[in-house]
């Protein structure tokens, strides 16, 4: 069963647009991308999908040529089927095996802009590297993210709760039984996370032992697939680092903690891999004297979080009835699942059409350490973000950073209802698009 994405307004957006360009759906593994185009594909009559990991056959149609009505010619007598401007849906999934394929996208956008043309891949990135220009505003990317919170909310068929939701503010709370009930969901993705097959099969059995089955084979195939990224880096190491960075996520991340047998060039390389392949989410560090919160980046201070909630909580094994029934996920992992969770799913709110970068701030000090959690800009403003992992917790890092900033608001993730004090506006872990939004 197909469940609605986000992204499925800006794919129709897409298709109606009378200046479309080749569109590149970009994100890792198994989130989602394949299943959204194919369910954007009943709204043409023709649909031609080609799977270059599958079919080595129809790489070498590209080979051949990139003039787009040869191709076309040549791929709709290899099918057997239509492809007609305005009535076709062109499909390269796994694109990242042909680079051919991708170096023929920005010809489209050129030569035959009625059609609508829509590719998608997983290592996408490491193919792009190996192709020295390509198609600079010929193509346009979107990124896509495991399912958000909200998505898994509208997949469980309470839209009206969504809904409310959305309308909730620090100044119009969510009615307590709401409340409540947003926050049992919430426990439940954290337990989950947003891989789409994880929730379709939850969804089928409400049974927890089976989502873990999906997420063992989930984290099978992405063991599997480091094999395919680059050839000087071994699969080991980057097996080494990708545990690592589970073990570190939400604090800074120590290289030499990452592996035993490499080099800080060798782990830092395999980190970067696993950024480009989308399983690893960068927070970069910044002193936050002003905007843009990029300018003043420390690169030898962040921090790593791994891309879903769900393959978390199972590589570490955590005990998920604690997970399911605290009200104080300080209990689960040092309560690190809880900003972990915050910093996921602000990325899924941004915009789709850019990739979003993360920051927080830290002052390492004697007898005066403080942290916040991550940075946003509202109205032209520094946000301080902070994530407390319960209902209860002292603010003196925020309280701290907005006197040392000359700063007059923050805002406080946690178990709470929407509230505000202070100077501090009070969110719930279930609304973190309304954070985003409003920003």
């Amino acid at each position: 069963m197909y469940y609605i994405r986000q992204i499925d307004i800006e794919l129709k957006k897409w298709k109606n647009d009378t200046q479309r360009k080749p569109l590149l759906v970009r994100g890792a593994r198994q989130v989602g991308k394949t299943e959204s185009i194919r369910e954007l594909a009943k709204e043409f009559e023709f649909f031609l999908e080609i799977n270059f990991e599958t079919d080595l056959k129809a790489c070498s149609a590209f080979i051949a040529s990139f003039v787009p009505d040869e191709l076309c010619e040549n791929l709709s007598l290899l099918y057997s089927t239509p492809i007609i401007e305005g009535k076709t849906l062109l499909f390269f999934d796994e694109i990242q095996a042909c680079i051919p394929a991708i170096q023929s996208l920005r010809y489209f956008y050129e030569k035959m802009p009625g059609l609508h043309v829509i590719a998608a891949g997983s290592l996408l990135e490491f193919a792009l590297e190996e192709i020295p220009s390509f198609g600079v505003g010929r193509i346009r990317s979107i990124f896509m993210y495991p399912m958000s919170f909200n998505e898994f909310l509208n997949a469980t068929g309470e839209e009206k709760l969504l809904k409310k939701k959305k309308l909730a503010s620090p100044d119009d709370p969510m009615p307590d039984i709401l409340h409540d009930k947003l926050i049992n969901y919430v426990k439940r993705f954290l337990i989950i996370g947003g891989m789409p097959e994880a929730v379709s099969q939850y969804l089928l059995h409400r049974d927890f032992t089976v989502c873990m089955q999906v997420i063992n084979d989930l984290v099978i195939s992405l063991n599997d697939d480091f094999g395919k990224y680059k050839k000087t880096i071994s699969a080991n190491l980057l097996r080494e680092v990708f545990d690592s960075v589970v073990l570190q996520s939400g604090t800074k991340f120590m290289y030499s903690r990452a592996a035993q047998n490499a080099n800080h060039r060798q782990i830092k390389l395999a980190l970067n891999l696993l950024i480009m392949a989308g399983l690893v989410l960068p927070v970069k560090h910044t002193s936050a004297n002003g905007i843009p919160l990029g300018a003043e980046v420390n690169i030898k201070k962040q921090k790593m979080l791994l891309f879903d909630t769900g393959v978390i909580q199972r590589i570490l094994d955590l005990d998920i009835s604690n997970l399911a029934f605290s009200n104080d996920f300080n209990v689960v992992n040092k309560g690190n699942i809880a900003e972990i969770f915050v910093g996921i799913e602000m990325l899924k709110y941004y915009s789709m059409y850019e990739r979003r970068q993360q920051y927080y701030w830290q002052r390492e000090a004697q007898n005066s350490n403080a942290e916040i959690d991550y940075l946003i800009t509202r109205e032209g403003e520094i946000l301080p973000v902070e994530v407390k992992a319960g209902t209860k917790g002292s603010m003196q890092s925020m309280f701290l950073f907005l006197r040392e900033k000359k700063l007059t608001k923050g805002i406080r993730v946690s178990m709470e209802n929407f509230s505000s004090y202070s100077n501090i506006e009070v969110y719930p872990l279930y609304a973190i698009e309304n954070i985003i939004i409003k920003s």
